[in-house]
Order: structure tokens, then sequence, then C-alpha cells
């Protein structure tokens, strides 16, 4: 049985158009064909501050990946295109900051209808809609998936924090 998954791909490394590029084709070879993706929405880091802008895309991926195998394949492909959690952790050590710079990062926001909440893995993504620069991009690709927990669509969602200010990409 194969799954219907929304991912959202972001990097905000000096050549991050590449590290996107990369991350789909190494999406492709170990969890399954992409089905959609959308353009390339730049935005300023979320959560704490960076010098460059994110890039952000999201994909609409098949896999008959169960979801924790899902999330693992998603770490080892990270790993493969060349996130450095080291150097991440240094980062956040030296700014105090909750998240840091990253060369890749793949969340996995929807996985069907799932509604899933282990130590390692919560879907749908915990902070899926208080967040514009991964609403942006998914509601151009899957606008009426619905949130298998509020039932609002990724496009009700996008509209509810576009007109939250302090949420703005």
């Amino acid at each position: 049985m194969t799954h219907r998954v929304a991912l959202l791909l972001g990097s905000n490394h000096f050549d991050k158009e590449y590290y996107l590029y990369k991350a789909r084709r190494t999406i492709e070879s170990l969890v399954g064909p992409i089905e959609a993706h959308s353009e390339l929405y730049y935005s300023e880091p979320w959560g704490f501050h960076a010098e460059r802008k994110f890039a952000n895309q999201a994909l609409i991926i098949h896999t008959v990946l169960k979801p924790e195998q899902l999330l693992h394949t998603i770490l080892r492909a990270e790993q493969q295109v060349g996130r450095d959690r080291n150097a991440e952790a240094a980062e956040r050590a030296q700014t105090g900051e909750r998240y840091a710079s990253r060369t890749i990062d793949i969340d996995v926001l929807l996985y069907d209808n799932l509604v899933l909440d282990t130590p390692t893995l919560t879907l749908p993504h915990p902070r899926l809609a208080e967040r514009e620069f991964a609403l942006r991009p998914l509601s151009e690709i899957a606008p009426e998936w619905p949130h298998p927990v509020t039932g609002l669509t990724v496009q009700q969602m996008l509209e509810q924090v576009s007109r939250d200010p302090s949420k703005q990409i």
C-alpha cells in the first residue's frame, strides 16, 4: 500500500537551491516518487536569527514506508545531502537559540490523514498551522488537503496564519 505524504524542504546555506535539488533527488531514490513540488519560497529564519534567508519547498510524495520508517529514511537522506547536526548543535550552544542554520532540513508535514504521537514522530507536524513558510508552498500543491485534527484545509490554515502579522514570511 502506498501512502501520500507532504514534506517541507528548507535550507539557508549559501547554495540553498542546490541543496534543495539534491534533497529532491535523494528523496526520490530513498523514499518514493514525487507527485508534485512547489516553487521555491524565501523567508526569514523562524524562531532564531541568521544572516541568510531560507529557501523552502513543499513536496507531495508516494511511499510504501510506514511513518517511523519514513522518518528514519528522511534522517538518512538529510545526512546524505550534507546536514551536519554537530555543527548545528555548536551554533545553538554558541547563540543560545533553539534553532540553527541548516544545510538541509526535511520535515514530514502530513502522512495520509494519520494522527500519530510517538516519542520520535508527531503527525501532522505539530507546528504546521502556525508556520506560513510551510503552509504557503504546501498550499500551492495541496490547498484542499485537510488537517486530520482540525479539519481545516491547508488553504484555510494559510489564510488564518496570514492574518497574524507575527507569523508572516
